[in-house]
């Protein structure tokens, strides 16, 4: 007991540090771009804003404490890192900067629904919150690139010709699948769908999902279970180590089966929330901890 007490401790101490060195090494490089750049307020804005970017991803690559928790086996050092240092707010030079750290694969990506399994398990989740099958048709449709003889299974491309159609990009680009669906079957019920702790999205259909970090809705798809039992098996997260310690049932364990998944996956998705008076930028990126890079940036200004 008191050993983890010690192992709490000095993760905290850590985060306290961590935090420390981003607020000095984001002021350093903020005052540099203030003294030397002064013509237009939106263009030194987005030039300061992409100076954070870099001093973060900077501050990543060199701390001692995040390559760490990229260590093999390390997914207690992981966890603590994103637990503790999961939320920073803090400003300088003016400028007010929010900098959220979470796992890059907490959620499921759409673009893995590639075999016949997981395309039938994801088709009973949906059932299970009251959305029909053309919902799921749809959604493959716009992962299935461009097909010459236009053989797909909704008309989403005959009112939205120019939509994306190789993997879904954005919760913009879900946004406007989710609108085709709705108005096309004058059907509601994806409003019991948490989209938000569902999905992540990326072109990539090797990702695999963190269990120590799936969330409830995630952990509802992989087991094709109830909300409650979802939620008290994402309760524990960070305490898995194999699949005996998920305690499944052998329904469960077949089921899960179907999803690539893994107890171990050290890549942040990292969120800078950047404001000055009336200017705004959100960016995002992944942050692999292994091989120190920076992927899939993101900008919003």
């Amino acid at each position: 007991m008191q050993s983890k007490r010690q192992r709490n401790a000095i993760a905290l101490l850590i985060t306290v540090l961590f935090v420390i060195v981003i607020s000095v090494a984001i002021g350093f490089g903020l005052k540099q771009v203030n003294n030397a750049s002064q013509v237009l307020k939106d263009e030194s804005f987005i030039y300061q804003s992409s100076i954070i970017v870099e001093d973060v991803l900077n501050i990543l690559k060199t701390s001692p404490d995040v390559a760490r928790a990229g260590d093999a086996n390390a997914s207690e050092e992981l966890f603590m890192l994103i637990s503790q240092a999961g939320f920073i707010p803090f400003e300088s030079s003016g400028i007010e900067i929010v900098l959220e750290l979470s796992s890059a694969r907490a959620k499921l990506n759409p673009a893995t629904l590639n075999t016949t399994q997981s395309k039938e398990a994801f088709r009973e989740y949906m059932n299970l919150n009251m959305v029909n099958n053309q919902y799921t048709d749809i959604l493959l449709d716009t992962m299935s690139g461009v097909k010459a003889d236009n053989s797909y299974n909704s008309a989403i491309f005959d009112e939205n010709p120019y939509l994306f159609r190789d993997y879904i990009a954005s919760q913009k680009h879900l946004e406007q699948v989710n609108d085709f669906y709705t108005k096309e079957y004058n059907d509601n019920s994806l409003k019991n769908i948490d989209f938000e702790n569902l999905f992540y999205f990326s072109a990539d259909t090797n990702t695999s999902i963190d269990l120590n970090f799936a969330t409830s809705e995630v952990w509802r798809v992989l087991l094709g279970t109830t909300k409650e039992r979802a939620e008290y098996i994402a309760q524990n997260a960070g305490s898995y180590s194999d699949l005996d310690s998920l305690s499944l049932s052998d329904d469960e364990y077949e089921r899960l089966k179907v999803f690539k998944t893994s107890f171990f996956e050290p890549i942040l998705l990292v969120k800078i929330a950047i404001k000055e008076d009336k200017s705004r930028a959100h960016v995002t990126f992944e942050y692999d901890i292994k091989n120190k890079k920076g992927s899939n940036f993101v900008y919003e200004i």
